[in-house]
């Protein structure tokens, strides 16, 4: 069966807790303090069965000035709305009030009922019924019922009750495959149980044994026991009015307007993207930064609001904006919300949840407010468009699509697996779902390529460039797994190449001018007439009047080729007489099992100034390995 929750709405003092208390015998003002002063301060619940066996729940808000944001916590979540109305007074501020913020929350189902009729003649009734009749034109009630009502005689509370029951019918179920959440609107502790905390379960569903967390906080607790109308449940789904015990977790740990989810399935934001209405009732136009109080859900927050388009709002418009928080919220798209001024405090305006995790934008960009528009009316596949493209290399997983889009599971699943077969949409890591946009993709290729192209221009006789150092010229936000799928698509599609760590252009060649063929001939030459003992790699420079970085890479040419090989800093020999001492030493090894130092001296005639940096090279190639004062051919194990 459907979950419906009722609300009330309306004045102080129009007979709203009574009505309630007469319809389903509960006094909802269980606070002593509202009991000696007779008015609503905090939210009242009740239940009412109706005559086709549907279970309602009911959330009875205060209507005095002072706790409209209390009000605005109960209004949030309710499916439908009684506008209480007492006869005897008419319309007055906080009826207007409370129902521009239903309107602004998206409440499109209610009734007006019309209080103490016990109290008023015929003829004042009747006007009064004229009244509420120009009050409603226009808005979501205009078409609802009026019932006069008296709480003290009962007059008119079965039509009430009926008239709930066909709106109740017209009301469509609340899905319960959404992301689970419930904004918390009490917390309490009772004895033998611990901390209970109280909501209206906004979508998805909770089971007793399941672990959630507490946001924007993010204390992880578990489910201990669920109860929906004082009655245990092992599962709570979307629309019902639910109490939750909770294991382990302290009352002082939540508070009104935090939000139970599962863990890590929200993502606090302190910007968040809207569409703003701005009420026709207010007296002067909104300025762009104004202070301002910022609703949702059962949350109250302070922060400011920035026109992204202009400089002020005038009443009755609406325009797209950034709402800027001093404390982090956690919502998703087309959650509602309301605004409230500063000081005074008034409703000002509200409307619908663009993007709730947003990024700071810059005014007066008429192409961030034309896509931020655009956004309420998306398709689906163009909201995780414009998600993957604001995100660029970063990418947006799955979870955070969830919230920014406000699709289900399965169908943001089919609009990724679309996107990725058009290759449209690029998935970068498997295990936590992770995508970037084709775009973002073909600028990082385009990046690679450009470092690449500036590094053989700078580097003509290097065969390529480090990956390590590729990686570092790029942006901090390209992490390591984006990085090498970009160079795994553009080895295959032939862009470049990858020699072990090198990565270079397919087309890039190394290729000498005519000087730097020269040299190298030149190098080659002292190295292989100097044989066993070649001059240090400055020196030779100096003598060959050649400056040291040119050489520096037709040398790294040279050992690239194979044709050098670096001994130690500045020692380089040719190969030929490197591979002849290195194959005499082999020998000597093998027939005598060790050689010394001085041993060493004899076979070769060096000097300590080649003849240590000889030996140490061998032993850190593994030729050899030094024992003592001895050296022994290292033994290479297989397998």
């Amino acid at each position: 069966m459907k979950q419906i929750i009722l609300g009330t709405a309306g004045h102080i003092d129009h007979g709203k807790t009574s009505l309630i208390k007469a319809l389903t015998g509960i006094n909802t003002d269980r606070l002593k303090e509202e009991q000696l002063r007779g008015i609503t301060i905090e939210l009242g619940f009740a239940s009412l069965d109706l005559p086709s066996g549907q279970r309602m729940g009911i959330v009875d808000v205060p209507g005095h000035e002072k706790f409209v944001k209390n009000m605005v916590a109960g209004a949030t979540g309710i499916d439908l709305v009684a506008l209480v109305i007492a006869a005897d007074e008419g319309i007055m501020p906080q009826t207007r009030e409370h129902m521009e913020i239903c309107s602004l929350l998206g409440i499109r189902h209610g009734l007006v009922v019309l209080t103490k009729v016990d109290m008023v003649d015929e003829e004042w009734l009747a006007l009064v019924q004229e009244e509420v009749a120009d009050f409603t034109r226009g808005t979501f009630l205009e078409s609802a019922p009026v019932i006069p009502v008296s709480a003290v005689t009962g007059q008119g509370l079965p039509e009430f009750t009926r008239a709930l029951d066909r709106i109740s019918a017209d009301i469509p179920a609340r899905s319960a495959s959404g992301l689970f959440r419930l904004p918390v609107d009490r917390v309490f502790s009772m004895k033998g149980f611990g901390t209970v905390i109280t909501g209206t379960l906004a979508s998805g569903k909770v089971a007793v044994g399941e672990r959630v967390m507490l946001y924007p906080s993010r204390e992880v607790s578990k489910v201990r026991g669920l109860q929906v109308h004082n009655q245990s449940v092992n599962v709570a789904e979307a629309g019902m009015r639910t109490a939750i015990n909770f294991q382990g977790l302290e009352k002082t740990a939540v508070n009104r307007g935090d939000v139970i989810a599962m863990p890590d399935s929200l993502v606090p934001s302190y910007m968040v993207d809207v569409v703003l209405r701005y009420l026709p009732s207010n007296p002067r136009a909104l300025k762009n930064r104004s202070r301002v109080r910022f609703h949702t859900g059962t949350g109250e927050m302070m922060g400011v609001v920035v026109l992204l388009d202009r400089d002020d709002l005038p009443p009755g418009e609406r325009t797209v904006a950034q709402i800027r928080l001093d404390t982090p919220v956690t919502l998703v798209k087309d959650d509602r919300y309301v605004l409230r001024s500063y000081s005074p405090t008034r409703t000002v305006g509200g409307g619908l949840v663009l993007n709730p995790v947003a990024p700071k934008h810059k005014r007066n960009r008429p192409e961030i407010t034309t896509r931020l528009s655009d956004l309420s009316e998306a398709a689906p596949e163009q909201i995780v468009t414009y998600h993957l493209e604001e995100a660029g290399f970063n990418g947006c997983t799955f979870n955070d699509l969830r919230i920014m889009t406000n699709l289900p599971e399965k169908q943001l699943d089919r609009v990724l697996q679309g996107m990725m077969s058009q290759k449209s949409a690029i998935q970068i890591d498997r295990e936590k779902r992770r995508y970037v946009h084709q775009r973002a993709f073909a600028d990082l290729e385009s990046a690679i390529s450009d470092h690449l192209a500036a590094h053989h221009k700078k580097n003509p006789l290097k065969a390529g460039m480090p990956k390590e150092e590729l990686k570092s010229k790029l942006p901090a936000v390209v992490d390591i797994k984006l990085f090498l799928l970009a160079l795994q698509q553009m080895v295959k599609n032939s862009t470049i190449a990858q020699q072990e760590d090198l990565v270079h252009l397919s087309d890039h060649r190394v290729a000498l001018g005519v000087d730097q063929q020269a040299l190298r001939e030149s190098i080659l030459e002292t190295y292989t007439r100097e044989g066993l003992s070649p001059p240090y790699f400055k020196d030779l420079c100096q003598q060959l009047d050649t400056p040291l970085e040119q050489a520096r890479q037709v040398l790294s040419l040279l050992v690239n080729e194979g044709l050098m090989v670096k001994v130690k800093e500045e020692l380089y020999y040719h190969h030929e007489p490197l591979d002849k001492v290195k194959q005499s030493l082999v020998d000597h090894l093998t027939a005598q099992e060790e050689i010394s130092t001085p041993q060493f001296k004899e076979m070769t005639g060096l000097s300590r100034k080649y003849l240590i940096p000889l030996l140490e090279h061998f032993d850190t190639t593994q030729l050899t390995i030094r024992i003592g004062d001895v050296r022994r051919l290292r033994k290479r194990t297989s397998g």
